[in-house]
């Protein structure tokens, strides 16, 4: 940050690259594992650059630039894993079609001795959406579909709350998140264990935002359209990613299918944070039901082929792999994401699953963050114009560490050497996203006296709700507890008095945020009518009403 405390247009630019504001690569790798040297590139490594077409702005970082901000990578890498504990991290930059960096740091998982190299898998959590974007380009180049076809066209079961967004909601609208579904919708069944079916099935009941006029980062609306460009060649998402780009560019690491992810024997394992730069590997996270929005798994060896497509506007070593048009569709603006908050502010932007911005050059800046709260934190960024592109996974909740490596790396490219101390300034935006998302109620400071509550028989019974199905409450050794999720895996959740008919329960899965409260309606001495689960009523789903 400048003096007066805010952002320099130019590191606001870098911060949007790096992705930060969202919701949110055959090459030889040069470096192979954590202990080696930068590479030092000569001139002749690559083909000179020919003259800019009309239109499009002239390439301003050559190669000598890079190779300096490359010998600066891992003293940045190393820098904030030693400053956070970060348990480990692997990061691959292409330029000019060749990859020039890649690299892997740390352990696999703490406390055990395999190190993490560029063939390392990751879960990539929402690096998956810009993946999944190229392959829906690859149909759309195929003419089996079209950016602008209702997905409803080739999916006949989709539908949405309102009947005209049900009819003309295209693939370009929920790639786009301008469907109008709000922003965690879905995503708390997806915690609770239900499967794609059964949560694009509900998404019906979610309440809408104004259609193709509002900005909501949806994880199962951007499902849906990866599903539904699956429906259109009679096949299942993850053997379409397969077939269109994994195998086509030797992504032999990468997959859609977390049971590909959990067989490999090179994986790193989820960590979340424990305080004093220490981690812990507590969590698995299944995201098959959001896979085409968030459970991809891969490598930087993997991912830097990925990178070189779409520098090479969708040719690969040579061979055109996806449309150049279609390709390119996903690369320019469809929503405003980020309206400008001054008059000499500038607006962000969402593509179809890229954040888009504009530097002080006019260049096109495309990037995507990824996040597990239980354990993962990824980014991707792309100056198309450079032909340059940086990609960072880690194993350890978002921080926002990979953003700041990718924003000093590219801002030592153009400056040669960073101008800002990225990790601190993106951590403190992480930690306001954190913050803001606390419980409105702490249920963890019970009042003084609390009001007691009925005999247990007062809320025992079965409750129904169509979007969440049902809940049983049921007494167990004298006290309550609950039963919610699928009929044959539900999650048990003990429930402790909190005042009056007022109990409170653990929430879980990636979105938790501590106790969670259950507001049973009182109904005198009898048996309460309704149950309100606070943290599953976000969209003002989440009340019950009592069936026996």
């Amino acid at each position: 940050m400048d003096s007066t405390g805010f952002v320099s247009p130019n590191r606001r630019s870098l911060l949007k690259a790096a992705g930060i504001g969202a919701a949110s690569i055959a090459a030889i790798p040069l470096l192979s594992s954590c202990t080696g040297e930068p590479a030092r590139l000569s001139s002749s490594a690559s083909p000179a650059l020919l003259p800019a077409p009309p239109g499009q702005i002239e390439p301003l970082l050559d190669r000598a630039k890079v190779t300096n901000a490359l010998a600066k990578l891992d003293e940045l890498i190393q820098d904030a894993m030693e400053s956070t504990g970060l348990p480990g991290m692997a990061v691959a930059v292409v330029h000019r079609d060749e990859v020039v960096y890649s690299k892997g740091f740390g352990v696999r998982e703490v406390g055990k001795p395999e190190e993490i190299g560029p063939d390392t898998v990751f879960q990539v959590a929402s690096v998956s959406k810009p993946l999944a974007s190229t392959v829906v380009a690859g149909l759309v180049g195929q003419h089996v579909i079209n950016w602008t076809d209702a997905v409803i066209e080739h999916n006949k079961n989709f539908a949405l709350k309102d009947d005209y967004v049900t009819r003309n909601a295209s693939f370009a609208d929920l790639l786009s998140h301008r469907s109008g579904l709000k922003t965690s919708s879905g995503d708390l069944l997806e915690d609770l264990g239900f499967d794609r079916a059964y949560i694009l099935g509900h998404l019906h009941q979610e309440p809408l935002d104004t259609f193709r006029s509002s900005y909501n980062y949806s994880n199962f609306g951007y499902t849906e359209a990866g599903q539904a460009a699956a429906d259109a060649m009679k096949t299942t998402w993850e053997d379409l990613a397969d077939e269109v780009l994994f195998r086509k560019l030797g992504m032999t690491a990468s997959s859609y299918r977390h049971s590909d992810y959990e067989k490999a024997t090179n994986k790193a394992i989820l960590h979340v944070p424990l305080g004093n730069k220490e981690w812990a590997a507590k969590y698995r996270r299944n995201a098959d039901p959001q896979a085409p929005a968030g459970g991809a798994s891969s490598s930087v060896r993997d991912l830097a082929q990925w990178l070189r497509l779409q520098l090479g506007n969708g040719s690969y070593e040579g061979k055109p792999v996806i449309d150049p048009a279609a390709l390119q569709t996903t690369h320019v603006p469809h929503i405003v994401s980020g309206p400008a908050s001054a008059p000499a502010a500038r607006s962000r932007f969402y593509g179809l699953g890229w954040n888009i911005s504009y530097d002080d050059q006019a260049r096109v800046q495309l990037g995507h963050s990824g996040a597990f709260n239980l354990g993962a934190a990824t980014a991707v960024s792309m100056l198309p114009g450079e032909q340059l592109a940086i990609v960072v996974l880690t194993n350890g909740r978002p921080q926002g560490i990979p953003e700041a490596i990718n924003a000093g790396f590219l801002d030592a490219a153009q400056h040669g050497t960073p101008t800002v101390d990225w990790l601190a300034f993106t951590a403190g935006v992480f930690k306001q996203i954190d913050e803001s998302e606390k419980p409105e109620v702490d249920y963890t400071k019970t009042p003084a006296t609390p009001t007691p509550p009925r005999t247990n028989s007062a809320y025992t019974g079965t409750y129904d709700n169509s979007y969440y199905g049902q809940l049983v409450v049921l007494e167990d050794g004298g006290k309550l507890a609950m039963r919610l999720g699928p009929s044959g895996s539900p999650t048990t959740f003990p429930l402790t008095h909190f005042d009056g008919d007022t109990f409170s329960f653990e929430s879980i899965g990636e979105n938790a945020n501590g106790l969670a409260g259950a507001l049973f309606a009182g109904a005198g001495s009898g048996s309460s009518p309704t149950v309100t689960l606070d943290f599953y009523d976000r969209t003002g789903l989440g009340t019950f009403t009592r069936a026996s």
